[in-house]
């Protein structure tokens, strides 16, 4: 990918600018025409390396979301993959080095649903499933400096508080639903965007601004920019770094990782014993095996972590990445209200 790609991605994964004409204020800071912005987009988009552009949710304030694991044999692994896609819920489902070595992310509006899809793929598969909810997060954010694989700036820890405490219950009209389900697959790549949205809602563009610039302040939308694939981007060496962490311990070991610059996921899920002992997870993101098994290492000896057992599971292949889907695209008659959940 060129420089001019790379200066693009890089400065407006996060910050897009809620105004009438964003690409046009993008162009003025890159030294750009607005057609110019637009037309990269396109073409990046079509390439497979941006997703879309648009927001990122806050799991815990506008629905509920598990990650989950199968044991595939090999011989099943395609199938059981594309049975797992069927779900709409599904958003991530990547193979993995383990023997569980399917996981997926699913998101909803109600536990009642995502329980639901959980068991119908227990069922429908017959395979050992793992249902891992978030119970704390630490750091969730991938927007990463695409030149190194580390945050830009630095990150002052501050988790949130675990399941079922001090999470508080997040209000949203009819107007802000139907807003945020139109913008979960991402703006339209046109001059005036919210305009375009507002026009598919009735509403007008001043509203649009309006409303998600109070999501922004209210953490409902984590951040608002260009969405990326790791993946076609060259960060093909990606790991999921899971920890047995003594439950007393687990929190300040969370946080101590998260101030690391080059860990860009850092939660605790629950054990599932005897499978799965491990509850702190992380991920990190190379474009070099060897360079991200060193990196690795030398966090484990430099913030003394050694005597905890680990395992990393790299991802292998990608069945699906896209933005999570909490909001039916047109729901007819909407609760007024959502209660955040993990």
């Amino acid at each position: 990918m060129g420089d001019a790609d790379l200066e693009l991605l890089n400065r407006f994964q996060r910050d897009f600018p809620l105004t009438a004409y964003p690409f046009r204020v993008i162009a003025e800071r890159l030294g750009w025409s607005e057609a110019e912005v637009l037309a990269a987009l396109r073409r990046l988009k079509k390439e497979g390396k941006v997703s879309r552009v648009g927001a990122v949710f806050a799991t815990r304030r506008l629905g509920v979301s598990t990650l989950a694991a199968l044991a595939v044999p090999p011989e099943r692994l395609e199938a059981v993959a594309g049975l797992v896609n069927d779900y709409p819920e599904v958003n991530h489902n990547y193979q993995r080095e383990h023997d569980f070595n399917l996981w997926f992310v699913l998101t909803a509006a109600s536990m009642a649903r995502l329980q639901a899809v959980l068991a119908e793929i227990r069922d429908e598969t017959g395979l050992p499933l793992l249902d891992l909810p978030l119970l704390e997060e630490f750091h969730i954010d991938l927007g990463f400096d695409l030149r190194d694989g580390r945050r830009a700036t630095p990150l002052t820890p501050s988790p949130s508080p675990p399941r079922g405490e001090g999470v508080a219950e997040i209000h949203l009209d009819e107007v802000d639903q139907r807003l945020l389900a139109a913008l979960q697959p991402g703006l339209p790549l046109a001059s005036r965007p919210y305009h375009a949205l507002a026009q598919s809602l009735g509403l007008s563009e001043q509203t649009v601004l309006e409303r998600l610039q109070y999501g922004l302040r209210q953490g409902v939308v984590k951040r608002l920019g260009i969405i990326v694939r790791h993946r076609e981007l060259g960060y093909r060496s990606n790991a999921m770094v899971v920890w047995d962490i003594p439950d007393a311990e687990v929190s300040a070991v969370g946080r101590m990782l998260t101030a690391e610059s080059g860990v860009n996921l850092c939660y605790r899920r629950p054990r599932r014993l005897p499978d799965w002992p491990y509850n702190l997870f992380c991920m990190m993101h190379g474009r070099q095996r060897d360079q991200v098994l060193e990196r690795i290492e030398r966090l484990r000896i430099e913030r003394n972590l050694t005597a905890y057992p680990c395992n990393v599971l790299f991802s292998t292949r990608c069945f699906r990445q896209r933005g999570a889907y909490y909001l039916p695209l047109a729901a007819s008659t909407p609760p007024t209200h959502l209660r955040s959940a993990a």
